[in-house]
């Protein structure tokens, strides 16, 4: 069984209807006591990172994803759930992050765009993957569908599993032992995202 956490900060009905979608039992958790009854867990995330972890602690949440984390299974955040994952963030001042993968989340540097590209990244677009687990079985384009201003830069080239262009090269995908994260949304993702989610099913 598989929890999506639920801080109010995220698109929940689509992510648990895409895993209905494959046939998956996924359940929104609210208490952060729940978390370890679950096989997997989704961190779902929209909007701006440091009311997000603001609403993580609220909740106690925070500590209970980081335990979540050394218990070995896997967890996978979405869109801003994987900026979270990181140790920090620049938008709107600096916060601090569940600091799960080393790196931080930055703006889009549009002084290395081309006059045609616009902030937010939002829109389908490519990406480029490692061999990983996660991405078996893509089509060949790789195509996803993306919406965000901010991107994270790791400190350690070896969590890299994706990367896209768009204006210049940005991680897409991370993997740190069990914690994932992918920028792009997979629920919104058609064929390419349905058969991510199966993968992280089959993990």
């Amino acid at each position: 069984m598989i929890g999506i956490v639920d801080y109010n900060m995220g698109n929940l009905a689509s992510v648990k209807n895409a895993f209905k979608l494959l046939g998956e039992e996924a359940v929104v958790e609210s208490d952060p006591g729940g978390f370890g009854r679950y096989e997997k867990l989704i961190l779902p995330g929209v909007g701006a990172f440091g009311d997000a972890m603001e609403h993580l602690k609220e909740r106690s949440m925070d500590e209970a994803l980081r335990e979540y984390a050394k218990s070995g299974r896997y967890m996978l955040g979405i869109c801003l759930g994987m900026q979270l994952l990181f140790e920090s963030s620049q938008e709107f001042g600096t916060h601090s992050g569940l600091g799960l993968v080393k790196g931080d989340v930055r703006a889009f540097d549009t002084s290395r765009f081309e006059h045609s590209l616009k902030v937010p990244h939002m829109g389908w677009n490519r990406m480029f993957t490692k061999e990983h687990p996660l991405f078996n079985n893509l089509d060949s384009s790789h195509y996803l569908y993306f919406v965000h201003s901010f991107h994270a830069v790791c400190s350690d080239e070896n969590d890299i599993v994706g990367y896209t262009e768009y204006g210049y090269r940005f991680t897409s995908a991370v993997a740190h032992d069990n914690v994932l994260g992918i920028q792009p949304h997979p629920e919104k993702s058609h064929k390419n995202g349905l058969q991510i989610l199966r993968n992280f099913i089959n993990l």
